[in-house]
């Protein structure tokens, strides 16, 4: 009963457009008064500071830092010629470097919007120029800017980590293998589209020198992932300190490597950076308030007996699990939805001897279809933007690719081995 009083004094909140923090503060304070429960407001505040203290997550606005810098560090477009030389002979070739591209500046950006706007910024009118649908360019670009998040470095993954106590490092690889067949499925829709237009039908095969003029370009930026990832799963340093090297690097290649960043634009990037992890912070801490009161109201443990109740197997379970979090998904971002989600599913998911690594993937993979789900999606937002149409046609261009990452997500929720294979390996 009290859950179902705070799901629906916070999405009446939500829709009606109260701010995200106040939304989750008076809900808490709401459902405090409703139920005549006798906890002092003191609380509310003293779990609010409490949930924004610990030093780990200063990775996260070091990590929005060093997005921000690749995002205007010409990273980028760099990712997109390389691509190019790759792929571009493809049929469809122009809508298979943009997934390329988005899938490798996710793995050092570890944000779907950020992905979406520097990619699609070059990508959406040169698929236009060519003969594609602005609207089908729009929705690509809002789904394959996803894809990202679930590449190591993913800021959502490392949310979950440090909000369920999971190992960041088996999160991060666990990702590795549903983000390329989330990829791939992305591929062979922009090969079948092209050919059935009729405007993109591939060119000629690259030559060795065009590939290795665009690999030498990219080379400095590759060394990101490779040198932050292999610092944690090595052991040599911990996430946070690897949000530290990741900002540092950063700064190496916009300032000298590639040059598109001059040091008087550094303070105003980090004051944009400092908002939106601001941001972040304030609403980590109202998730954190309510969280609080879930918790010492037992409901995790209501709601582990009521789905053990309901469903009578792991598969079952599952299912409720990834609707649930699809229906969340619309209306919340991913770090906000993870903080509020994470501690009800963990202990349900143990319950049914599930991996939390395997869980969180699940959860990260089913939040950001949100992304890109009318009517709030983030990277559905920016790629209507960026491309000038109207949500009614990029969503009729979206629905193929949502059937395609349901797929995926059925694959990944099911077939454990997806998710999971890295993680089995480096547990020996």
């Amino acid at each position: 009963m009290v859950l179902a009083v705070i799901c629906a004094i916070f999405f009446a909140l939500a829709l009606l457009g109260m701010p995200l923090v106040w939304a989750l503060l008076l809900t808490t304070v709401a459902t405090i008064g409703i139920f005549g429960m006798s906890y002092p407001l003191e609380a509310i505040f003293l779990s609010y500071i409490s949930s924004v203290e610990p030093l780990h997550l200063a990775a996260i606005p070091l990590f929005i830092f060093t997005g921000e810098l690749i995002t205007q560090g010409g990273v980028g477009k760099r990712l997109i010629d390389f691509a190019r030389s790759l792929l571009a002979f493809m049929p469809g070739g122009l809508g298979v470097v943009t997934v390329s591209a988005c899938t490798m500046f996710g793995s050092v950006s570890g944000s779907a919007v950020a992905d979406s706007a520097a990619i699609g910024s070059i990508m959406v009118p040169r698929m236009a120029e060519q003969g594609y649908p602005r609207a089908f360019a729009a929705a690509l670009i809002a789904v394959a800017g996803t894809i990202g998040v679930l590449m190591p470095l993913s800021i959502p993954l490392l949310v979950y980590g440090f909000v369920g106590n999971v190992s960041i490092r088996e999160l991060l690889v666990s990702g590795v293998f549903p983000a390329f067949t989330l990829a791939f499925v992305l591929i062979l829709l922009c090969v079948w589209k092209g050919r059935s237009l009729g405007c993109d039908l591939g060119g000629t095969m690259p030559s060795r020198r065009d590939i290795g003029k665009s690999f030498l370009a990219i080379l400095p930026a590759s060394g990101m992932p490779v040198v932050i990832l292999g610092g944690i799963l090595s052991g040599i340093f911990t996430p946070t300190e690897a949000a530290s090297v990741a900002v540092f690097y950063g700064l190496i290649l916009a300032l000298f490597v590639y040059r598109e960043v001059r040091p008087a634009q550094v303070p105003g990037m980090l004051l944009q950076s400092f908002r939106t992890s601001a941001v972040v912070m304030l609403v980590v801490g109202a998730t954190g308030a309510l969280s609080w009161l879930i918790t010492v109201e037992q409901i995790p443990a209501n709601l582990a007996q009521a789905i053990l109740d309901v469903a009578e197997n792991r598969y079952v379970f599952l299912f409720l699990l990834n609707l649930a979090l699809i229906l969340v998904g619309i209306f919340l971002e991913p770090l906000p939805s993870l903080m509020l989600t994470a501690p009800l599913f963990i202990p349900t998911a143990k319950a049914f001897s599930i991996d939390p690594v395997h869980l969180g993937l699940i959860m990260v993979f089913n939040l950001v279809i949100g992304l890109y789900t009318p009517p709030v999606g983030g990277t559905l937002f920016v790629a209507a933007k960026i491309a000038r149409v109207g949500m009614v046609a990029i969503s009729r261009e979206l629905i193929p690719m949502f059937v395609l990452a349901l797929c995926v997500l059925f694959l990944v929720t099911y077939v454990e081995a997806i998710p999971m294979a890295l993680v089995w390996l480096m547990r020996g």
